[in-house]
């Protein structure tokens, strides 16, 4: 890719005017705060920037078969060709819709900022009987560390405690793939 293209492309992203966004029913309530960080002795969670790529390109590329059998049905992604470009421009896009309260991803990592860890989505459903739908991954290596079972209890303990869903759906992880693609 032209480097003048790539670097136009990131700032389109993340110059979208909120307008082309907007909705009759927001994602999340106006005078609700969105926590930006959350820690633990394990991790810790933060929005998702474009100051991430490295690591975060890192994270999926060293956990591709993991990640694939996971959201490639869902998602298509991540495929073998994914670029670091493409990586850059997809967070600037996550970086953009938390910005706006239209979704919001946040980077897990650990605590010394080393290293990307995984990442949580929490995105609006478009299923009736759901307010939002989370998704979350951990690179393979702490897939046997066992950090993937500590991050969905943390995870949906602070959704539970900080968010104002009352029907969040973890597909993937309490709804299967086919029952989820069956649900209206």
């Amino acid at each position: 890719m032209n480097k003048t293209v790539f670097i136009l492309s990131i700032i389109t992203v993340l110059m979208i005017p909120q307008s082309i966004f907007s909705q009759d029913n927001p994602f999340v309530p106006a005078d609700f705060e969105v926590p930006d960080t959350l820690e633990n002795e394990h991790f810790r969670m933060r929005m998702l920037t474009v100051n991430d790529v490295v690591k975060d390109y890192d994270a999926v590329m060293t956990s591709l078969d993991h990640l694939q059998e996971m959201f490639l049905p869902l998602w298509n992604w991540p495929t073998e060709d994914l670029t670091f470009e493409q990586d850059l421009i997809d967070l600037g896009w996550h970086q953009k819709e938390f910005q706006m309260r239209r979704s919001f991803a946040y980077t897990v990592v650990s605590l010394d900022e080393t290293e990307v860890l995984g990442c949580v989505y929490i995105d609006p459903s478009n299923k009736a009987a759901f307010d939002a739908e989370i998704y979350m991954w951990v690179r393979q290596s702490e897939v046997e560390n066992g950090l993937d079972s500590v991050l969905f209890d943390t995870v949906k303990n602070w959704i539970d405690d900080r968010w104002p869903f009352e029907n969040p759906a973890y597909p993937l992880r309490e709804i299967s793939l086919e029952e989820w693609k069956s649900i209206n």
